[in-house]
């Protein structure tokens, strides 16, 4: 009968242990990022979905580092542009061997990668993978998705772990899903939602309409507590039941800037808000002088650090000019040019900092800086990101953030205000459900035993 138990225990849809107890636990760890390393150990493919400053680095490297211990294997642990060397550094700190791999090399133990050097590397030099900032899995057809979905499929020990996971879309957590090994993204579509034409389209329908999924009548608890059977979600150490303590952020000061504009679209009496893409583009090219001159006035003569997010290369081409002790990080520049100016941010050697969020909004830890200045972005998850990149635990003083936008911007900026209410949803509910998870006794063993029919037996004999 083994053999027909290990069968039924492979079909089963729940959330074995596929890891081990883990060898390495520093004392160091605050409670709660012990338990939550413990946790993901023992899960062996599991994602951490933690706010920023949690201590999620520590947390990925000791992961690591047990998978190494256990396995005497290796480890790829991929990060944003600029993040690999702080993970480095965070590594000394705790006492764990890293390398920092640019050229394809391997060597033995846990090797930090930037997810744009993935390509030159083998799947098969490794046991396992950590992906760092893992929200850039959420585009289901994303080419960095495929990627790095296809890089871990064959691998044992998986980690991701992200502060946003799905900043405002749910069935963006099938894509992590998928990446770990569970549930398809397809999968999770069809097990828990439905789309207006009843089948598995994620294309566009009538009238060329992006397809809209939604949850089945029953199925939003169970699609919560499917997520927390993979994932565990924290926006503050009490989530868990630990104390608050040095975790408590600082005030955030958010002040809307409207700048008039010189030049009306065509046609138009006085300024209206943007109603859709093209208008907005347009909107943005008419009025990058008036903008960016505000941004200068905002950031120039008060001698303290101050991180800019722009969306056009003329915006960041034009506040370099008029912000002289500024250095910009742009897309035509290589990687390791970029990487060595967000560095030279990083470590406060560069005052003020012009980039996009593309390039530079993920990972880095910047709470030296406690000014940000940013054009409004459809992007909830790039706008939050930004953000969070200086208001984030550790930071000690008052962040403030000046978002400098047009008439033509102001359906923009309800949009973000729309979508930072979905995200805060989405976060309550996961850790709401994942409290209640915790709390239920988790097993798969069978209380009586199992009998034989008389006709199977006789069939056997």
């Amino acid at each position: 009968m083994k053999p027909y138990e290990d069968f039924l225990r492979q079909k089963a849809q729940v959330d074995q242990y596929a890891g081990f107890e883990p060898v390495f636990m520093p004392s160091c760890l605050f409670d709660f990022q012990a338990a939550m390393t413990d946790w993901s150990v023992r899960m062996g493919r599991a994602a951490l979905f933690e706010d920023c400053g949690l201590g999620k680095t520590v947390q990925e490297l000791v992961w690591a580092d047990n998978v190494v211990r256990k396995t005497n294997g290796n480890v790829m642990f991929n990060t944003p542009l600029a993040v690999g060397i702080q993970v480095a550094r965070e590594a000394e700190k705790f006492g764990i061997e890293v390398h920092v791999s640019r050229d394809g090399q391997v060597r033995r133990g846990i090797n930090i990668v930037n997810y744009e050097r993935l390509h030159l590397f083998s799947p098969n030099d490794f046991v396992g993978h950590v992906g760092d900032e893992s929200s850039i899995l959420k585009n289901y057809a994303g080419t960095r998705r495929a990627q790095i979905t296809n890089f871990t499929r064959k691998l044992k020990y998986r980690l991701l772990a992200s502060a946003t996971a799905a900043p405002n879309d749910y069935i963006e957590l099938g894509t992590s899903s998928e990446a770990l090994g569970y549930l398809g993204h397809m999968d999770m579509l069809n097990r828990f939602f439905k789309n207006d034409l009843g089948n598995s389209s994620t294309g566009r329908g009538f009238m060329g309409k992006q397809n809209a999924w939604r949850f089945k009548g029953h199925a939003e608890i169970p699609f919560w507590r499917w997520v927390c059977s993979w994932a565990r979600a924290l926006r503050k150490p009490s989530d868990l039941g630990f104390s608050d303590e040095g975790f408590v952020l600082p005030p955030l000061e958010e002040v809307e800037h409207l700048v008039e504009t010189n030049i009306l679209s065509e046609g138009m009496l006085f300024a209206l808000p943007a109603a859709d893409i093209h208008e907005k583009r347009d909107e943005q090219h008419r009025t990058v002088r008036e903008r960016c001159e505000k941004v200068a006035d905002l950031v120039n003569h008060t001698g303290q650090p101050a991180l800019i997010w722009c969306q056009l290369n003329e915006e960041g081409d034009l506040l370099e000019k008029l912000i002289p002790d500024a250095v910009q990080v742009s897309g035509k520049q290589s990687d390791d040019a970029k990487e060595d100016r967000l560095t030279a941010f990083a470590e406060n050697k560069a005052r003020v900092m012009i980039t996009k969020h593309k390039i530079g909004a993920w990972g880095l830890n910047l709470q030296h800086c406690n000014h940000i200045v940013t054009f409004p972005t459809d992007s909830y998850e790039q706008h939050y990101q930004g953000i969070r990149r200086c208001w984030r635990f550790g930071q000690k003083r008052r962040v403030r953030v000046d978002i400098v936008t047009t008439e033509g911007g102001q359906r923009t900026m309800a949009n973000l205000r729309q979508k930072s209410a979905a995200a805060d949803r989405m976060f309550s509910n996961l850790v709401n459900e994942m409290n209640a998870s915790m709390r239920i006794e988790r097993s798969s063993a069978f209380t009586r035993n199992m009998e034989i029919p008389k006709w199977l037996s006789t069939v056997s004999a």
